[in-house]
């Protein structure tokens, strides 16, 4: 990556402005200490560790960490049930209470707050997404936001498919936009599965659109020797090849772009060979097991276990696996099993030395809910990011950054 990183910056006494991903979950809860209007707390908080890291090296470099966020669709007005304060407690937490909060992105009351802050001290803004310009890259709030900060540091991998203010638009304007810790590591890992990878090599894509993964089949096809497809999406292509799909999802726009698809790559692609169907997703509803065809009435569901075991069977003899997708409902216990025998199969193999990168919230949450994130190799924090890169499409976030040139 020929791009500056955070240790091609000096960090000591400046103010480092430092876009992070806490787009973390919040459950409710009574106000505490030491923010007495939060009513929010963080329930989730894997992304907030995972930025740790670079913010913890510009602390100890001396620097002022000054941490931009954003947290849903709050559609450019502030909203409560949005905001960043109960992720600024849960970091202070983290940090031994060297975090302030800032209910403002820009103006006096941050200029006033940057002001009494001591070096080595972390100051979170508000949700940036509560400004109209954020999400259209509005020049005068990248501007304001730029103002802020001696050197930018992009650790958002999350976000680095979006070309918005607070990444994009900041980096335009500040001489020294450089990586952060998990952005470089995101990228590296990638990267090195994607054009370096050690072969066999074998991509696990489910999901519900055909049309959401295309471009990442079309680019996966030309590296990988196979690629299983899973969730809602295999039905599209089951029903280009004539199976019958009963009442499951089907694109059917997309029909003939997944026949195309199927052709093209050359006995690559594999399909579920059996499937636990239902009429619906009531846990009281039928459940059963079929083969290709779909009786009319009946959903898809999950993958079965005759292709549970077959698509085992090639993860077991891959040395590379990528995965974006459930395999399935997974949230649902009666059609979890495709999904979670996934996940235990990729950490099998990680135990025996293959490189397995896993990446899409579905995904992530399925490797998290089984236990078995930290026996894979790489649990990425990006899901459309992911996508994209494996496109092989250029990620604005990261092409803004200072080349090391």
């Amino acid at each position: 990556m020929n791009k500056l990183t955070l240790a091609d910056l000096d960090l000591d006494r400046h103010q480092v402005l430092v876009r992070v991903d806490f787009n973390v979950p919040l459950s409710e809860r009574p106000p505490t200490q030491p923010f007495e209007d939060v009513s929010y707390a963080v329930a989730d908080d894997t992304r907030i560790r995972a930025a740790l890291p670079t913010v913890r090296a510009i602390m100890e470099a001396g620097g002022r960490a000054i941490l931009l966020s954003h947290l849903g669709r709050p559609k450019g007005q502030p909203n409560s049930s949005l905001s960043l304060a109960p992720v600024a407690e849960h970091l202070g937490g983290l940090l031994d209470g060297k975090v302030r909060f800032c209910n403002s992105t820009t103006g006096p009351l941050v200029d006033r707050t940057l002001r009494s802050m001591p070096d080595g001290t972390v100051l979170l803004l508000e949700n940036t997404r509560f400004h109209p310009g954020e999400t259209r890259n509005d020049a005068d709030f990248a501007k304001d936001l730029a103002q802020l900060g001696d050197v930018f540091v992009n650790d958002a991998f999350g976000t680095a498919h979006r070309a918005h203010a607070s990444n994009v638009g900041v980096a335009q304007r500040i001489p020294k936009a450089a990586a952060g810790l998990l952005l470089e590591r995101e990228l590296r890992l990638l990267g090195d599965a994607l054009h370096h990878p050690t072969p066999p090599v074998v991509a696990l894509l489910g999901g519900a659109k055909v049309s959401d993964k295309i471009g990442v089949i079309r680019s996966l096809a030309a590296m990988a020797d196979h690629i299983l497809i899973g969730g809602a999406m295999s039905y599209t292509f089951l029903k280009a090849r004539g199976f019958n799909t009963g009442a499951s999802l089907v694109e059917d726009d997309w029909v003939d772009d997944a026949l195309n698809m199927f052709v093209a790559a050359a006995g690559k692609l594999k399909l579920p060979v059996d499937h636990i169907v239902s009429t619906d997703l009531r846990a009281t509803a039928e459940a059963r097991t079929v083969s290709r065809d779909i009786p009319a009435g009946f959903m898809g569901l999950d993958i079965g276990p005759a292709t549970v075991e077959r698509y085992l069977d090639i993860l077991r003899r891959a040395n590379t696996i990528i995965w974006n997708g459930p395999m399935g409902v997974f949230e649902k216990p009666a059609f979890a099993a495709g999904t979670h025998a996934m996940a235990s199969g990729l950490a099998e193999v990680t135990r025996k030395n293959a490189i397995t990168v896993v990446g899409g919230g579905d995904s992530v949450a399925a490797v998290h809910r089984a236990g078995l994130a930290s026996q894979i190799t790489h649990v990425s924090t990006g899901g459309g990011a992911m996508l994209q890169f494996l496109e092989g499409r250029d990620l604005p976030g990261v092409s803004v950054l200072t080349d090391r040139s």
